[in-house]
């Protein structure tokens, strides 16, 4: 009875700190592709949006879950190739990817990290400037071809801390490991990445 007693102290003591600092924040974010400039004027999306949902299970480490659509991670080489042609081949992806964040300062109101992830990718591809007729065809093909591949990604930036608000501003890279062959073809053996310049803003509670 002593010894379950003990132990039954023991847990709850290693529980309580546990109580001061576990937070679950919630944030939303936008993000400029920056190696993806030249595809800016083009139908679709330009930028990328996403949010995301964090558990912080140790002081200054963060485990997290995202989900976001990247508007294009068509190579550059492809994409401006096929731009002499009048054509625009793009690959645009939904993803889901879990990871953790290490903060440096988790009490601060500025907060450095780094953060690593993975996941899935689905990718989808389309194009147009072969004519609206066979843009639509092409594309409606294209759709029943669609591809997931793994992601992973990392990054790194500042967490700005005013009371229950959230202010995000870093760098992402994110690169999806072809491993379709139709992603393979359509990229021609390049690597399918952004870089992204992001600003997210959420809540913690």
């Amino acid at each position: 009875m002593r010894f379950a007693c003990a132990v039954a102290v023991a847990v709850l003591s290693l529980a309580a700190p546990v109580r001061t600092y576990a937070q679950t924040s919630l944030d939303a974010f936008g993000a400029l592709p920056t190696n993806q400039l030249s595809s800016f004027g083009d139908s679709g999306v330009p930028f990328d949006f996403g949010g995301r949902v964090g558990f912080e299970v140790l002081p200054g480490v963060h485990v997290m879950g995202e989900f976001g659509r990247l508007s294009n991670v068509m190579p550059d080489l492809i994409a401006t190739g096929l731009g002499f042609t009048g054509n625009n081949l793009k690959a645009s992806a939904f993803y889901g990817e879990g990871g953790v964040r290490l903060l440096a300062s988790p009490r601060s109101a500025v907060s450095p990290y780094v953060e690593g992830s993975a996941g899935v990718a689905h990718l989808q591809f389309g194009v147009n400037g072969l004519g609206s007729a066979t843009d639509a065809i092409v594309r409606a093909a294209l759709s029943f071809v669609d591809t997931s591949d793994p992601i992973v990604g990392g990054g790194g930036g500042v967490l700005l801390h005013g009371g229950p608000l959230q202010i995000d501003l870093g760098y992402r890279y994110k690169r999806i490991l072809a491993g379709s062959t139709l992603s393979s073809i359509l990229s021609a053996g390049d690597r399918l990445d952004v870089h992204q310049l992001r600003f997210g803003v959420g809540v913690r509670f």
